[in-house]
């Protein structure tokens, strides 16, 4: 399988479970019915795209990227959507994050099977 396509459909996964996490903060406790259905729908469609992915990239490899690029862009969608702040700490911390996704993928010779 292309690497291409592979890494295009994880990144797929990684939007979804962002705008689902986004919608389930608009959820407001299952209070609101179409962020709620939003939420499940999203969640449904980012974990066929991992399952999907998993076919050619290792789980703890996969994992890795989906939560740690997930985390930077859920923490930007709370910062700029929800206007939740992100002191300097934080800001550090998400860039090491970054920088351990980096070093998995161009470094590591497990990241495609």
């Amino acid at each position: 399988m292309n690497l291409t396509v592979v890494y295009s459909v994880l990144v797929l996964a990684i939007l979804f479970e962002v705008l689902g996490t986004s919608a389930m903060q608009a959820a407001q406790h299952f209070s609101r019915l179409a962020p709620t259905v939003l939420m499940v729908v999203c969640y449904g469609v980012a974990f066929y795209f991992l399952s999907w992915s998993l076919r050619y990239v290792p789980v703890g490899i996969a994992y890795a990227i989906w939560s740690g690029l997930g985390i930077v862009l859920i923490s930007a969608v709370g910062y700029f959507g929800f206007g939740q702040k992100l002191d300097l700490a934080a800001v550090l911390g998400l860039g090491l994050i970054v920088a351990g996704v980096a070093v998995l993928n161009v470094f590591s010779k497990s990241t495609f099977h």
